[in-house]
């Protein structure tokens, strides 16, 4: 069954974000798990991946051009279109908050299901996470009326133990230990850390599903504005990176329509507004069905690509 599940593993990120709106008291009950799931995932994705490697690509002016595009330039384009369709405030500062976010610390487990370089995927998931605090701040600044007092203490923290310390202890481990008993065991447990991500969709959908029941319409704008960013995120970014090649511009792609909204809600809470959690959760079903479409995308592109040869 579990060869199964990791084998599927990408439709099954999506049939998990069903699930959890079909299930919501589940969903909103394992929701406070989920920083457990994610320290864990970060750690195993970690292992499997030479430090000083990744400390190379982080030295690369690339990958910081890659996040300023994901935050800096997304939250112009998300908040220009939001002014531009007279969205209200509370919906406003919830869509640029999301693009303000930075990548899923799934996303790097995700690429590599894909078959694509999880290694450039996990710098750039770290860069974007790094530019998170002044994104944020600006967008609280730009479009929030109250003071801004934003959890910075629980940021670093959260900083420190989703990325710094699964890197030590990465680094700790592949110091210590041979480095051919090492990759044994990561041979046979690295298919199974895709299992972690499911976790994602199903806990945080739950909030969605509460709209839902609330006011079905209002739940039906939210999805159709999640999906409009989700596409939004993920097209412009491709077309950026085209010229780089395919695998390249789908890496870029698929970071970018992945966003981390659990992190970005852990530092400002309930100064993101009413509207953000809502859209938190309604963007699960379309950042969950992108695995997919990739891949799909990706094989069409190389039949193109193919019958041109």
């Amino acid at each position: 069954m579990l060869l199964f599940l990791v084998r599927h593993s990408l439709p099954f990120m999506f049939v998990f974000a069903i699930l959890g709106f079909l299930l919501p008291s589940v969903s909103l009950a394992f929701f406070p798990f989920l920083p457990v799931v994610l320290f864990t995932l970060m750690t195993l994705t970690l292992l499997g991946m030479k430090q000083n490697e990744l400390i190379q690509r982080l030295r690369r002016f690339s990958i910081w051009r890659y996040a300023i595009l994901h935050s800096a330039v997304f939250m112009l384009v998300v908040g220009a279109i939001g002014w531009a369709l007279s969205f209200e405030a509370d919906l406003l500062l919830a869509v640029v908050a999301v693009a303000a976010t930075g990548s899923l610390f799934a996303t790097p487990a995700i690429v590599r299901a894909l078959g694509f370089d999880s290694l450039q995927a996990m710098a750039m998931t770290i860069a974007t996470t790094l530019v998170l605090p002044v994104s944020i701040f600006v967008v609280l600044v730009l479009y929030q009326t109250e003071k801004v007092e934003l959890d910075w203490g629980s940021y670093f923290i959260r900083l420190i133990v989703f990325i710094f310390g699964p890197m030590l202890f990465s680094f700790l481990v592949h110091w210590s230990l041979p480095e051919e008993s090492l990759s044994r065991f990561l041979v046979k447990i690295s298919p199974f850390t895709i299992l972690l991500v499911f976790a994602f969709p199903f806990g945080l959908v739950g909030s969605f599903r509460v709209l839902f029941d609330h006011d079905p319409m209002m739940a039906l704008n939210y999805f159709m504005i999640a999906t409009g960013l989700c596409a939004v995120f993920f097209a412009l970014s491709y077309f950026f990176y085209r010229k780089q090649g395919q695998d390249i511009a789908l890496t870029a792609a698929i970071t970018s329509g992945n966003r981390n909204v659990l992190l970005t809600y852990s530092i400002a809470g309930v100064l993101l507004g009413p509207a953000f959690l809502p859209l938190a959760g309604a963007l699960q079903i379309p950042t969950y069905l992108l695995p997919v479409f990739t891949r799909w995308l990706n094989r069409c592109l190389l039949k193109l690509n193919n019958s041109k040869d």
